[in-house]
């Protein structure tokens, strides 16, 4: 439950943060930091155990039947992981609080820093690959949001589109590659996917596999060719860029590197693909950065260049190279958050962010500037800080790579020319920013330190980059080798964690790397004359270009199929159906089979004349609009009829309410429509339809007959076999209804209050002035509230309302339930409304159907998640046997529970479109009042 707990916090946080936006800024920090306060709380108990290298797994079933649960896993990169998350998202949330303006919307940036935070969490505490996939594509929807935070500038929305579909499609390829894994392996857990290496790379699958899941982790940690969409994202504020884009979520594509390098690492394929992607990554975006104007631009394209560098260490495959990857890791978290977060303070205090006008900066801000260049000096790799151990790391580990002839030099020259790269773009970063004269022309002058405690999360930083640089052992040791042995799965090389190694070829290449960009510096006008030789690539513009591109193709194709035409669309849909069902039934023989037709005794022939007989009568009236809707609904009460003929009555009094309130709805619906349409379609069209009808009719037919009338096998009997003894109920339909298929029934009842907000959502400010008659000629009835309807109609309220209770409470034995409950009662409701009007109605009956919805809904959900305490799978149903005076023995079921939750949605979907239905016209009467 810990785990769980440890997810769960950030997303409790995000629904209580906003709550304290009017208490002011400090109120909702605190609130917003205490998720994660308490989450390392929860953590620090079973670290001892962690440190000698247990796994702590805490499973909760979901759904067993497709390899879903809930299952979380503590490992030593697990933890790493979680403390990076948790404790960089403290500081962000403090110095986010003097970051954000006053009358930014503090609340909704709280709220999904909070979500953010839960779904990162979610990623590397999933031990569940599916339900980890669903944590993954969930950082990716609310960094959306929070990059377009500021959704005034265009950049930003611009910015955000970018890394949304970026990472998206990305994540569409890894759920690819571990749907391959999880049909390679047997499973989705992460235990067992670790412990099948050797299946997996032998597998026939293991290239098609391996090439999806590094797609979805390349786009999402910005790696060449994807990592246009990072630097793009800076237009997010910066507390947004300091956690999103240095500490956590680009850093979720190495850690499933990390994360699958037991299950996927190892092979000649995995070597060439990751190293040479994150080589060319490192170069790249070390090139690139070095002529940014922008700082977070040069500090983005550092981010990209350094996330190379890690993916290069995981696809090297040497003694080390993993162990020098996650050190790596923890290092650039710690300096590249602190600069971002010094260079929004440098943007929050002079107004700009360009290089060329935040010149001597050191002379207005020296604290921050000797902050900001430590953290500098250790991007760059400087000894005492903690860039150059894991960057020596690096170096030795390029030199260790036992390639054939030349290639055995190009991993040390790459590496040693990013560091040259490294070394010169944090030159300039500390130069032309602090130093270099004096400012141009800045917005906000004379520029000056920020409030104190803006400085403190920087400070913290800055201080472990120094603690980790001279007591490496002391400061991450333990920390470090428990996550390099969970990333190896197994036991860990030895390795020497200390200042300097003594005079060796990698310290040479760090001398080299650090002479090497001060002298590129210096010559850096030749660089800049030389870069701009070149026609500079404008991703954004080819992004968009392609976007349009795609748009206008669609436009294209959907111009091509929708008309507006209704009757094109059925066409269609019904020559797919025809199509898609017949081509795959042609070798079982469209005839009658062995089993023969069933005898038709009289009163079966009658209902089916009956209906057919209607259903023609509905299509040829169909321009007299209440004709044909009162053709429609004996059509409706005919097909009640059959199901209550074959046996299924549960099915018969659903189609029976449902029809009334359908019914109730078209005419609510005619009521602002003439009651007749014109003539609009050539009689070649008309006979056309006619013969696509007949074809479709006739080829079901076929297809009905040639299935049921041939021998097969049903999961029927499972259902009839099981109701009783594992459901608690003979009614087998509810049974099934809310326990075997209750999540089905969730979905769709979800669904239907979607769809009931959307329709409330759309029609809320809509006014719609009805006919005033007929059309004929005869004008509307005066009096709206017939005497007869309305004394009527009052006493059947409760009457309607103590069927609704008894065929509810009879459900689970006998033909009912909460979904026909609902539906009584809905249609109970909506009579008052009709027969004494709105206003009435509403101030007897004051119910908010939006809340009902959504507390049907939350009730059916809380009855699945609560099975979890008992150590079942979600929605698992229990019942017993109580004896109750006078009623005596009675079945009491937790189904009974999650039946309140469908009757709830049922009566707050249907009671919220009707009656946002009959308020159209209120609507138009109280705007000619006003007027």
């Amino acid at each position: 439950m810990t785990l769980a707990l440890v997810v769960l916090l950030p997303f409790i946080g995000a629904l209580v943060a906003p709550l304290f936006a009017q208490a002011g800024r400090t109120a909702i920090a605190i609130v917003a930091a205490v998720p994660a306060i308490l989450a390392l709380a929860a953590l620090f108990p079973l670290w001892e155990n962690l440190s000698q290298g247990e796994v702590l797994v805490q499973t909760y079933e979901w759904l067993p039947a497709l390899g879903i649960s809930l299952s979380f896993r503590l490992d030593g990169l697990a933890l790493l992981f979680a403390l990076l998350i948790l404790i960089i998202g403290i500081l962000i949330v403090l110095y986010a609080r003097y970051y954000l303006k006053p009358y930014e919307n503090v609340g909704k940036f709280y709220c999904l820093l909070l979500l953010f935070k839960g779904s990162m969490l979610g990623i590397v505490l999933s031990s569940n690959l599916l339900l980890m996939l669903v944590f993954w594509e969930l950082t990716s929807l609310v960094s959306f949001l929070l990059i377009s935070y500021w959704d005034h500038k265009q950049d930003a929305r611009r910015g955000a589109r970018m890394a949304l579909a970026v990472t998206g499609g990305g994540g569409l390829a890894l759920l690819a590659g571990i749907l391959l894994l999880g049909k390679i392996v047997g499973s989705f857990e992460l235990d067992d996917v670790l412990a099948a290496g050797d299946l997996i790379k032998s597998h026939e699958l293991y290239p098609i596999t391996l090439t999806l899941v590094l797609l979805g982790a390349f786009t999402k940690s910005a790696q060449f060719p994807f990592h246009f969409w990072l630097p793009h994202a800076m237009q997010a504020p910066t507390p947004v860029s300091a956690y999103l884009h240095s500490a956590t979520m680009v850093k979720a594509g190495v850690f499933l590197l990390a994360r699958l390098y037991p299950a996927l690492a190892g092979t000649e394929l995995w070597f060439y693909m990751v190293s040479f992607t994150g080589m060319a990554t490192l170069l790249v975006g070390a090139y690139v950065a070095l002529f940014k104007h922008d700082l977070k631009g040069l500090l983005a394209h550092s981010t990209v260049s350094h996330l190379g560098l890690i993916t290069l260490l995981f696809g090297m495959g040497t003694q080390l190279s993993a162990v020098a990857a996650v050190f790596h890791i923890i290092n650039h978290a710690t300096f590249k958050a602190s600069l971002f977060m010094a260079a929004g303070i440098i943007d929050h205090e002079t107004g700009t962010r360009d290089m060329r006008q935040i010149n001597g900066l050191w002379r207005f801000m020296p604290h921050t500037a000797t902050l900001a260049m430590v953290a500098a000096a250790s991007m760059a790799g400087v000894p005492l800080l903690n860039g150059f151990l894991s960057k020596e790391m690096f170096f030795a580990e390029s030199l260790a790579l036992n390639l054939p002839g030349f290639w055995a030099y190009l991993p040390p020259l790459a590496a040693t020319l990013a560091g040259i790269f490294a070394v010169a773009y944090s030159a300039r970063f500390i130069h032309d920013v602090f130093f270099n004269g004096k400012p141009v022309n800045l917005p906000i002058y004379p520029p000056q330190e920020p409030p104190r405690y803006m400085l403190i999360p920087v400070e913290i930083l800055v201080f472990a980059c120094l603690l980790v640089g001279i007591f490496p052992a002391f400061a991450v040791g333990p920390l470090l080798y428990s996550a390099a042995a969970a990333t190896l799965g197994g036991p860990v090389p030895e390795y020497e964690l200390v200042i300097i190694h003594g005079f060796n070829l990698p310290l040479f290449m760090s001398f080299l790397a650090f002479f090497g960009g001060l002298i590129m510096y210096t010559q850096r006008q030749r660089l800049f004359d030389f870069h701009d030789r070149f026609k500079a690539l404008d991703e954004k513009a080819i992004f968009e270009a392609f976007v349009t591109r795609v748009a206008a193709r669609a436009e294209s194709v959907t111009a091509m199929i929708e008309n507006g035409s209704l009757q094109r669309y059925g066409m269609l849909l019904f020559i797919s159906a025809v199509v898609i069902v017949f081509m795959p039934l042609l070798d079982l023989g469209l005839s009658i089979g062995s089993n023969g037709l069933s005898p038709v005794d009289p009163a079966t022939a009658v209902g089916a004349a009956i209906l057919i007989i209607s259903t023609l009568a509905a299509t040829t009236f169909h321009r007299e609009r209440l004709y044909s809707l009162i053709l429609l609904s004996v059509v409706g009460l005919m097909v009640a009829l059959a199901f209550a003929r074959f046996s299924a009555p549960d099915l018969a009094l659903t189609q029976l309410s449902v029809e009334v309130v359908t019914i109730v709805l078209l005419m609510l619906s005619l009521f602002y429509l003439p009651s007749w349409t014109p003539m609009e379609t050539t009689s070649f069209r008309r006979w056309r339809d006619a013969l696509i009808g007949l074809v479709v009719g006739l080829g079901m037919t076929l297809v009905t007959l040639a299935i049921l009338t041939r021998p097969f096998s049903s999961i029927s009997e499972f259902f009839l076999e099981n109701s009783k003894p594992g459901g608690g109920g003979t009614n087998v339909v509810n049974v099934i209804l809310v326990d075997f298929r209750g999540f089905d029934t969730l979905g769709e009842i979800t669904v239907l209050a979607i769809a009931a907000l959307g329709i409330f959502a759309m029609l809320r400010n809509v006014v719609l002035k009805p006919t005033q008659g007929d059309g004929k000629g005869h004008a509307w009835s005066r009096d709206a509230y017939p005497t007869m309807l309305t004394q009527l109609s009052r006493p059947l309220l409760p009457l309607a309302l103590m069927v609704s209770a008894y065929i509810f409470l009879r459900g689970h034995n006998m033909p009912g339930g909460g979904f026909i409950a609902g539906l009584i009662t809905a249609v109970a409701l909506i009579l008052q409304y009709i027969a004494s009007g709105m206003e009435w109605t509403q101030q007897r009956l004051p119910l908010r159907y939006p809340a009902m919805l959504g507390l049907g809904v939350l009730i059916a959900t809380l009855t699945g998640v609560g099975s979890f305490g008992y150590g079942y799978p979600f929605l698992t149903s229990s019942f017993t046997y109580v004896t109750w005076p006078v009623v005596g023995k009675f079945e009491l079921a937790t189904a009974l529970i999650f039946d309140v939750g469908v009757f709830l949605t049922v009566v707050g979907a249907s009671m919220l479109i009707l009656v946002s239905l009959g308020r159209l016209s209120l609507k138009l009467n109280a705007t000619d009042r006003r007027a």
